[in-house]
């Protein structure tokens, strides 16, 4: 039997008030898949993404989140988001630990205080990138790639069914990305479901398992990466087909805003 999808798209089209973005995608992700969602500046990806966490408007078609319409979908935990922006201000101190401990908030009571588990799965979620040494220094004093294992770490504490993230290794130093995508090698098989928004497929061809290309709002290429690579022959993965500018943020926050901003409601997942 095929598994059911974790993420599924029927003729679905997302933007802002009246104004469509996405138009008319058909797409759908299994337990297990690793997709990278590649497309120019424009094309609808961030839309999307920001569609499945409900910061766009769904303006048509069908979306269901783990088989839930999208709109009665609200377990938000559920989908582990990982931002492009991880920059922190000077002006705010948090432990490496303190922001992780952060992504378990959303499941439990905000009258509860942090208990022997949760401690536990933050533990889980440092050393799943690499960071329980680092665990009591300043995040502003790690370097961009160290902060954005931080961010994976978070959304891992919430124990998500899928990782949704944005450029991860946009802005990141060769080391550095090496180190990411060993991360999210280990990630992947341990059987972790990911959607990454990248331009930079050379450092993640060992991770993704599948290609999703858009382009003016519409998916134009929807295949393994071996079907892509044959369809581009002359391009390595990460050349720039097909690639764009890294995403950033438009109210150009940091860390410290979007931990806050991303957090769904302070809800036990039942």
């Amino acid at each position: 039997m095929t598994a059911a999808p974790l993420i599924s798209l029927r003729s679905a089209s997302f933007g802002y008030a009246d104004r469509k973005v996405v138009d008319s995608v058909t797409l759908s992700q299994g337990p297990g898949e690793v997709i990278a969602l590649l497309g120019p500046n424009g094309s609808g990806k961030t839309t999307l993404i920001k569609g499945l966490l409900g910061l766009s408007d769904h303006l048509g078609g069908e979306v269901s989140l783990f088989g839930t319409p999208l709109a009665r979908f609200h377990d938000k935990p559920r989908i582990g988001y990982v931002p492009q922006r991880h920059s922190l201000s000077a002006s705010v101190r948090a432990t490496v630990r303190e922001i992780v401990e952060t992504g378990r908030l959303p499941l439990r009571p905000w009258w509860r205080p942090a208990n022997a588990t949760d401690s536990a799965i933050v533990d889980e979620a440092l050393d799943a990138v690499g960071l329980r040494d680092r665990e009591r220094e300043d995040v502003a004093s790690l370097s961009g790639g160290q902060q954005r294992r931080v961010l994976i770490a978070r959304a891992l504490a919430a124990q998500p069914d899928v990782l949704v993230m944005d450029e991860p290794t946009a802005g990141v130093d060769i080391a550095n990305q090496r180190i990411l995508a060993d991360v999210l090698a280990t990630l992947a098989a341990r059987g972790t479901s990911m959607l990454i928004v990248t331009h930079e497929l050379a450092p993640l061809k060992s991770v993704v398992t599948r290609i999703v290309c858009m382009n003016g709002g519409h998916v134009d290429f929807d295949g393994a990466p071996a079907a892509y690579a044959a369809g581009h022959r002359g391009h390595e993965l990460g050349d720039g087909h097909h690639h764009d500018s890294p995403v950033t943020d438009e109210r150009g926050t940091g860390l410290a805003a979007i931990v806050t901003d991303t957090l769904p409601p302070r809800k036990a997942r039942s």
